[in-house]
């Protein structure tokens, strides 16, 4: 028996705990990015969704995201979602959690701030290197 092969992997139930986080987070991340490009093209009308605690627009006095800012704020929402579908893709492949430099497990608490995480914080730190 070679013990070398063995599968470095969460099991089945982790994988069921990050996919409810991701989805949690996604949910919110679309909210956030529908909400974005409705105040965008609807610059005139007042109504509850203006006070929405989500963007902190009243910060240094401005109280209107100026369109370059929400289109930078969106396209940022936008590659957050994906990069959430494509962890979806990797927890269906069983490869979620698994570092793409080291082909060590990312800890939880990591995975857990940033469920999209590709990278181990040990590899994260080699390539800014």
């Amino acid at each position: 028996m070679n013990e070398e092969t063995v599968v470095v992997r969460y099991s089945d139930e982790e994988l069921e705990e990050f996919r409810e986080i991701i989805m949690k987070k996604m949910e919110q991340a679309k909210k956030d990015y529908d909400q974005l490009r409705a105040g965008a093209s609807n610059s005139g009308g007042n109504d509850v969704m203006d006070t929405s605690p989500t963007f902190k627009l009243q910060e240094e006095g401005a109280s209107t995201l100026s369109k370059e800012e929400a289109g930078r704020l969106a396209s940022r929402l936008l590659k957050f979602i994906q990069n959430l579908q494509a962890a979806l893709v990797r927890i269906e492949n069983k490869t979620y959690g698994v570092c793409r430099e080291t082909g060590k497990l990312i800890p939880k608490e990591r995975l857990r701030a940033v469920p999209h995480a590709t990278l181990s914080i040990e590899a994260k730190m080699n390539e800014k290197k």
